[in-house]
C-alpha cells in the first residue's frame, strides 16, 4: 500500500479518511473500524498484516511500526439525516475555514487545493453542531475518496479553528458510489465531546436521497503546530 502525496490532510501526512478506507479495502467486511496510530505516512511502500484468515482484521506497517488498524466494525444509530442541495450550497458560503484553516491544503476540505486536485468540500452550519456541504464529484470516485469525502465535515461539526483534531477512529459503510457530475450532499454532526475526543457521524446522500454512506467517528485535538 502507498499513499500518494496528493491525498494529504495536515502537510506531510495521509488525509485520515482517505487512509481508513484504503485500509477498509483490505477488510472483508461491508462495515468496516479503522484506527490510525500514528500520521499515514505519504509515497511509503507500506505492508499489510492479516490477522485472521476471514479477513476481518487486518494492520498495516510501516516497517516495524504500526500506522493503522482495520477490523469488521457495526454502526447502530440512525445517519445524520440529509438537507436539499440547495441548503447545503448556502451553507459552504459560511464555511469557516476559508479563513484561519488549521491545515489549509487538506485533500478534502483545504481551501488552497485547486479545484480537481482537492474535494474542495466546504462544510457550513445548518444547524446547532450540523454542517453540510455540497459536492459534485467530476468522476466517479473509488469507495477510499468516497471514505475521504465522509471524514473532515464531522470535525467542522464542531471548532478545529480553536480545537485543531486530526482523526483517529472511523467506522464507516460505502452503500454506493455517486456517479460523475451527480450533486451530492455531505452531512457532518458532533454526538459529544470528551475532553480532547470528538464523537461525530457523517453521511453522504445521492441527487436523489438515497444514503451513499455514513460514518462514526473519534477526533483527537493536537495542536496547531501538528504536522509542521
Amino acid at each position: 500500500m502507498i499513499i500518494e502525496s496528493r491525498f494529504h490532510g495536515p502537510d506531510g501526512s495521509g488525509n485520515g479518511g482517505y487512509v481508513a478506507g484504503l485500509v477498509a479495502g483490505q477488510v472483508a467486511a461491508e462495515t468496516v473500524t479503522v484506527a490510525l496510530r500514528q500520521p499515514p505516512p505519504l509515497e511509503t511502500e507500506l505492508w499489510v498484516s492479516v490477522d485472521d484468515e476471514r479477513g476481518h482484521s487486518v494492520k498495516v506497517w510501516d516497517g516495524d511500526s504500526l500506522v493503522a488498524e482495520g477490523l469488521a466494525g457495526a454502526i447502530v444509530v440512525p445517519p445524520v439525516a440529509p438537507v436539499p442541495f440547495e441548503e447545503a450550497v448556502l451553507a459552504a458560503e459560511k464555511y469557516k475555514g476559508v479563513d484561519g484553516h488549521p491545515f489549509p491544503r487538506c485533500f478534502v476540505c483545504g481551501p488552497e487545493r485547486e479545484v480537481g486536485d482537492g474535494l474542495r468540500i466546504s462544510p457550513g452550519v445548518v444547524a446547532e453542531g450540523v454542517v453540510a456541504a455540497p459536492w459534485v464529484p467530476e468522476e466517479v470516485p473509488e469507495s477510499a475518496v468516497v471514505w475521504a469525502a465522509l471524514d473532515c465535515p464531522g470535525a467542522w461539526s464542531d471548532d478545529p479553528q480553536a480545537r485543531p483534531a486530526v482523526l483517529g477512529t472511523m467506522t464507516a459503510q460505502v452503500v454506493d458510489v455517486p456517479a460523475a457530475g451527480e450533486r451530492c450532499v455531505v452531512m457532518g454532526m458532533t454526538r459529544s465531546r470528551e475532553g480532547r475526543k470528538l464523537h461525530a457521524a457523517t453521511a453522504l446522500y445521492g441527487e436523489d436521497g438515497r444514503l451513499l454512506g455514513r460514518g462514526e467517528q473519534i477526533w483527537i485535538e493536537v495542536s496547531r503546530s501538528f504536522g509542521t
